[in-house]
């Protein structure tokens, strides 16, 4: 293993020369050999001429002098796996970050750099993955072994709702679970890992970092480690998988920032050239083999509210279910604040989902377009202009839209209201009962961040008893 030595250092990009000899191949791991107690770890990504590369380093450079001996790997940066790092807090290169004991001696590495499986070995599965949110199991169920993500800008409930998706779904699901947190606040970290230690679930899933305040290359090959960590589950164990992510715009993000302090000319609204083909690297290797599923569910921030975005639209072409989140009905109340008419999902057909599930989420879609085409009428001459026809429908798609609201076990704490998790059947009785007008003389709080509709008639009941 050759040994070279710092040239220069520019933030978190460093050039290493190496007099003689080949040079390290690119995403090749270079090891610092300083004087400081943590270790620095730089990733290859280009060769500038024949003796000298260019690294992006996955640590603080803060102290890196000129001269410094950098040590060539030979290999790619490589993360622990296996049952040893359950229950675990690591960074992108395998460090335990949870102050708990180190992990021991024997656990084995696995490079972070892999390729997706081959076609012919993936498998698609057409089997629904129930949430207990009711506004997704209706209008776009994710698939068992699929990806789905939700798109939204700041402040309408991403991280809540991967929250709550963690907590409903990992307690009742049995696989493994795998959480990258990319580029978040370290505060979100810390509740997640605390809330994870308390409901018991965290010795089954492991917890990646490379929060806000770490350099753009740790966030940058965040999901790499956790994707291998998943891997080596779905691949050895023949474990099913649960993995998440929170943020994968902040992975796009800290790309965009290693291209720009690698020189490259920016593309499309200042994003690296190269942003297809490194969130479809990332997003191919998301995939279910024989026997092992890979279920992804991601959180996707949407700048300044535009879903035109380049990083959006890449990362939705990827996705089996896009659940949108929409400002318009967070600044109304409504949570989670999921969009039925622009969320989708590839799974909303009659010959998956059974035929009545599909006929009642097309009648509440309809039910909902047809309300926010008269909502402008509305505004301008009220309710009482429609005819007949249309009056009902309005009457019917407000009160599904409160149906659709749901409590969360994750705000309770917030709200003082205890959190639901709704089976699919009740959704759907639900739903279909409102359509049906079953609710129609009820009013409309009755239905308003509740579980299903037997609690609206109770509350309906009990509202009735107070003003006899």
């Amino acid at each position: 293993m050759s040994v070279g030595k710092v040239i220069s250092v520019r933030g978190a990009v460093v050039d290493v020369s190496f007099d003689g000899g080949e040079l390290p191949p690119i995403n090749t791991a270079l090891a610092v050999e300083w004087d400081r107690p943590e270790s620095l770890t730089l990733e290859v990504h280009s060769h500038i001429d024949p003796a000298t590369v260019r690294g992006i380093a996955l640590q603080a450079t803060a102290g890196l002098a000129r001269s410094t001996p950098v040590r060539a790997t030979g290999a790619s940066i490589s993360t622990p796996v296996g049952d040893a790092i359950l229950g675990r807090l690591i960074d992108v290169v395998g460090t335990v970050r949870d102050r708990g004991p180190a992990l021991p001696s024997d656990t084995p590495r696995r490079g972070i750099h892999n390729p997706p499986p081959a076609i012919k070995d993936e498998t698609s599965t057409t089997t629904i993955f129930e949430t207990g949110v009711k506004v997704i199991d209706l209008l776009a169920p994710f698939a068992h072994g699929g990806k789905a993500a939700m798109f939204g800008g700041a402040g309408v409930g991403k991280t809540v709702l991967v929250m709550e998706l963690i907590h409903s779904m990992v307690e009742k699901y049995q696989g493994i679970s795998v959480f990258a947190g990319v580029g978040e606040r370290s505060r979100e970290g810390h509740e997640l890992l605390t809330e994870m230690q308390a409901s018991g679930v965290l010795a089954r899933t492991v917890l990646v970092y490379g929060q806000m305040n770490e350099p753009p290359g740790a966030r940058w090959r965040t999901p790499a480690t956790a994707l291998t960590i998943a891997e080596f589950f779905r691949d050895e164990k023949h474990k099913n998988v649960l993995l998440l992510m929170d943020n994968v715009f902040r992975f796009v993000q800290a790309g965009s920032e290693v291209s720009s302090l690698l020189g490259r000319l920016p593309s499309r609204v200042g994003y690296q050239p190269t942003l297809a083909t490194e969130v479809a690297s990332l997003q191919e290797r998301i995939a279910s083999v024989a026997g092992a599923a890979v279920t992804a569910i991601q959180a996707v921030y949407v700048p300044a509210d535009d879903f035109t975005d380049p990083a959006v639209t890449t990362i939705s072409s990827h996705m089996d279910s896009t659940i949108m989140l929409s400002r318009a009905l967070a600044a109304e109340g409504f949570y989670p604040a999921v969009d039925p008419l622009a969320s989708s999902s590839v799974l909303l057909d009659p010959l998956v989902v059974g035929a009545e599930h599909y006929q009642i989420a097309e009648r509440a879609r309809e039910a909902l377009a047809r309300f926010k085409d008269l909502q402008d009428i509305i505004a301008l001459l009220g309710v009482e202009e429609l005819g007949a026809s249309d009056r009902l429908i309005v009457k019917r798609a407000r009160r599904l839209q409160r149906f659709l609201s749901q409590p969360f076990t994750v705000t309770e704490a917030f709200t003082g209201t205890r959190g639901r998790s709704v089976p699919l059947a009740d959704t759907l009785s639900g739903c279909k009962s409102i359509l049906d007008g079953e609710a129609d003389d009820w009013a409309e709080s009755s239905l308003y961040m509740i579980g299903d509709l037997g609690e609206a008639r109770q509350k309906e009941a009990a509202a009735k008893a107070e003003n006899v």
